[in-house]
Order: structure tokens, then sequence, then C-alpha cells
């Protein structure tokens, strides 16, 4: 059953209509179905005379991002705390976005929405942009009737999850950078610089120092099989990423090992905490069991080490264990979390104090940030100058050495 709606989804296309309503007036639109035919019978069971139905077309449009799907949340967020009705409110965000592939999808789970599914239900039917913890939270608040807190809940949420991400993203990506310009550089260096050193230093008829004959045989080799260097260099790159995309084994080897490394395991093991936190306190306060919440949790870690210790703590909790004995026994929290968790348990303020332990943690992860930014300024210019800098000496060493003989 659910393989034939699914097998239906994908059918599905959106069509931009035309017709004349009752009173002869021009009316235009757009719909998702699964063809030509569905849009003209729906357009005439609503009393309309089509004109013209035509396929939309699926390029020009970008792809809707992260980014998009948590502005879209803080948009729709502020319009319904305003008062504007949900449907008005997609129309009106809709139509604002810069984005055609964001206004479509917003046009698309409104026509969802008014041919009577519920919002959850038709973010649902797009599950690449939004997962089950943003469907079950948009669930929550349907059914609790507080659907404008827990939509403002739920882009606070993604808003703070976002940002933290980025700041990871930015400390890992300047030292990547790096590492990558010194290998550009040293291969022009080897290829097209050193060459022409080794031409002039022929005609001294003397032996070359041994860092100078070193660097020589290097670019002899860059020179000779500068195709295997880039080729290999370029695959193995190319090979990781394939299979870390692919390769659930190998994501979970490197999600141990990456919370293990010097300085940047425990900046991630920070992240890995304060999205934890953060999700559960958003997922508890929306009135979701603990149970079910931790099975988003698990799926929201991010870590596969913190995955498996969340179906711990959930299979504990549902035998009737408590969260902070679960999360002990789990043994991948500090024990700041631990008593935090501990004492909200007893007060009834769980949500309250995972909120600010995930706060604790998120100032934790900007700290650390800025001072792996400090730290990693002086270690990546001495880096630069002793890979580019020995190199140049390495050249300059025969001039010397034939100035001092010439001076002597």
């Amino acid at each position: 059953m659910a393989t034939a709606a699914k097998k239906n989804i994908k059918t599905e296309v959106s069509y931009t209509w035309e017709a004349k309503d009752k009173s002869g007036k021009i009316v235009r639109g757009e719909m998702r179905a699964g063809g030509v035919a569905v849009v003209q019978a729906t357009l005439r069971r609503q009393g309309l005379l089509v004109n013209k139905v035509k396929k939309q077309s699926a390029g020009g449009g970008g792809s809707v991002t992260e980014k998009d799907v948590t502005l879209f949340s803080r948009q729709l967020a502020t319009m319904m705390k305003a008062g504007v009705p949900l449907l008005q409110s997609f129309d009106i965000v809709g139509k604002g976005a810069s984005n055609r592939a964001v206004g479509k999808l917003l046009m698309d789970i409104k026509a969802e929405v008014e041919t009577g599914s519920t919002l959850n239900q038709a973010f649902r039917k797009y599950p690449l942009y939004f997962d089950a913890l943003f469907c079950n939270l948009v669930q929550a608040g349907e059914q609790a009737g507080i659907l404008e807190s827990l939509l403002d809940r739920l882009a606070s949420y993604k808003e703070k999850t976002m940002a933290l991400k980025s700041k990871i993203k930015g400390a890992l990506f300047y030292p990547i950078a790096v590492v990558v310009v010194a290998f550009i550089i040293t291969a022009i260096l080897m290829i097209f610089v050193v060459p022409q050193f080794k031409t002039v230093f022929k005609s001294f008829g003397a032996d070359l120092p041994a860092p100078t004959m070193v660097v020589i045989g290097i670019s002899d080799f860059f020179v000779a099989y500068w195709y295997l260097v880039f080729g290999s260099t370029f695959g193995a790159v190319f090979a990781f990423f394939y299979f870390w995309k692919r390769s659930e084994a190998m994501q979970n080897a490197l999600d141990r090992v990456f919370i293990k490394i010097p300085v940047f395991g425990p900046l991630i093991l920070k992240a890995i905490i304060a999205r934890w936190t953060r999700t559960l306190s958003t997922m508890f306060a929306a009135g979701v069991p603990l149970v079910e919440a931790l099975d988003s949790v698990a799926g929201a870690a991010g870590n596969y080490v913190y995955k498996v210790a969340t179906k711990q703590i959930q299979a504990e909790v549902s035998t009737g264990s408590t969260l902070t004995g679960a999360m002990q026994n789990a043994n991948v929290f500090p024990n700041m979390v631990l008593q935090m968790v501990a004492i909200g348990e007893e007060s009834g303020q769980l949500d309250g104090m995972l909120s600010k332990v995930a706060d604790f943690f998120e100032e934790e992860v900007d700290d650390a940030v800025n001072a792996l930014s400090s730290l990693m300024e002086p270690i990546i210019m001495a880096f630069l100058g002793v890979v580019v800098g020995g190199l140049v000496i390495a050249m300059y060493l025969p001039i010397f050495k034939l100035g001092s003989v010439v001076g002597g």
C-alpha cells in the first residue's frame, strides 16, 4: 500500500491552468496532479470552465536548500502568529520567495492542504526537504491546537542548528583550504620552477647540497608522472566522498574517529551534544512523548555513536528507566549534562534544562571555534612557511654555496 502511494506521488507533476469562473472572469493557478485529465476534472468539479492546462517545466528554479526551509519556517511562523490564515500565509511566502523552486514547493504543499490533507501530511510527501522531526513537530502542533507556537519553536530550532553547522564547517574549511592551496603551489613549483633551476645548476659542475638533490628528485617525479600525482590525489578524494556517502559502515567508522581526533574532536563532540539536547528539548516541549521524541533525536544526532546510544536510551526509558539513568548507562554524555537532566526530571522542567544545556554547549562551540581560529592562523602560516620556504631555500643553497666559493 505504501509502495503504491509512493509511486503515485512520484508521477505527480505541477500544471499551470487557466479557466473561467461562473461570472466569466478569467482565473489562473497551479495544481499538482497525475495528469492533464486529473487537473481538468478537478477544475470542473469546482465549477470552472477550463481554457488550457500546461505542464510546468522543471528547470530554471534552482534547488531547495536547508537554508530555504529554515527561512520558510520562520516566515510561516511569523505570518500565523500575526493571525494570517494558513493558506494565505503559504500564498504570501510562496509568491515572495526569490527562489522559484521554493515558491513551487510551497504552492504544491498549499494545493495538498486545499484538497483536505493536514499540514503534516502535506509535508510528509516531500521527505527530501522535511524530515521526520519537522513533520512530527508540526503534527504535534496541529493535534494540540498550538501550530503557531510550534512553528515558531521549530523555526528557532532550525536557525540554531544551521548556525551550529555553519560554525563547524567554517572551522574545518580553513585548514582544508590551506592544505589544498599548499598542494597546488607545491605542484606548480615542482613542475615549472624547479626544472629551470636544475638546468642552471648543471652548469656549475659541482656537487649539489642534499636538500637541493631531494627537491630536484621530487620535481623529476612530478614532471614525469604529473598525471599520476594529480590523478591519484583527485581519485582518492573522489573515492573517499563516493564511498562515504554510500557506505554506512564507512560513515559509522568515521563518526567514531571524528570525535576522537585531536583539536577538532572536542569541537565536533560539543556540537553533537548541543544538537542532541536542542532536538530533545524542542520535541519534549512540543508535547511529544519521551520515547517517541528519542526516536527523532536518534535520527537528528548526526553521529553514529550517539545514534546507537540514543537507541539504547530509548529502549531503557521504554522499560521504565529514568532518562538520567539511561543516559548514564550510555556513557557518552559529560557529567554536567547528566546533572542538568537529573535536575530537570526532578523539577518537571526537563525541556527547560535541556535547552539550557544546548545553549551552554552552543556557546562552548562558539568559544572553541574562535580559539581554534586564533590557534590555526599561526600554525597555518608556519606550515606554509616550512613548505614554500623550504623549497625556496633548497633551490638557493647551491647559489649561496657558489657565492661563498667565489668570495673566498
